[in-house]
């Protein structure tokens, strides 16, 4: 007994994508500022800064080029990799103990440096977008924590910009400080 031609079809297979990632939220100043100025704002979406760093990197290609290394404060995001890989090049992770904890230092090549205020994850839209736009407006910036504290991003600091303290005021000062004040009140 014969059978007759076998004819297979077969159905070509899509790739299977998930949603695309949501939108990079970055905002840059027009023009680069004084070097120690902020050049612009970046809200994350999570304090992984190596899951964070493609979307960023691709952002800034076109004012910095391809990123070679990010400081950042080493206590204000999830532990990171000395080394990461964007798009084919080698990014440098340096977690610093002295880096102001709202901010990033992106470096590119050629020595080339962007500061960018970092929006807490958690923030609201609306205290995510103030706060991008306040650190991309070309004028001299305040202060980070101010800049988060004034979009209501972040509570205000404990001292204002320029007080003595201000840089004093790290967790284990700050009840010494409450405790001299607390001290000062008349009975």
């Amino acid at each position: 007994m014969t059978s007759g031609p076998h004819t297979h079809t077969t159905t070509p297979q899509t790739p299977v994508t998930g949603p695309p990632p949501p939108p990079l939220r970055l905002r840059l100043r027009p023009t680069a500022p004084a070097a120690d100025q902020l050049d612009g704002g970046w809200w994350p979406r999570s304090r992984d800064l190596a899951a964070e760093l493609p979307a960023l990197a691709e952002g800034l290609s076109t004012r910095l080029g391809h990123v070679t290394g990010v400081a950042f404060a080493v206590g204000s995001w999830d532990p990171a990799p000395p080394r990461v890989e964007v798009d084919g090049h080698v990014v440098r992770l340096e977690g610093l103990r002295e880096q102001d904890e709202n901010v990033v230092r992106v470096s590119g090549p050629d020595r080339q440096r962007l500061n960018l205020l970092v929006v807490p994850p958690d923030a609201t839209g609306t205290t995510g977008d103030n706060a991008m736009s306040l650190a991309s407006l070309p004028v001299e910036a305040d202060q980070p924590a101010e800049i988060l504290a004034v979009s209501g991003a972040q509570p205000a600091p404990l001292f204002p910009s320029g007080h003595p303290e201000r840089d004093l005021g790290t967790r284990r000062s700050r009840p010494r400080i409450r405790t001299r004040l607390a001290r000062d009140k008349p009975s």
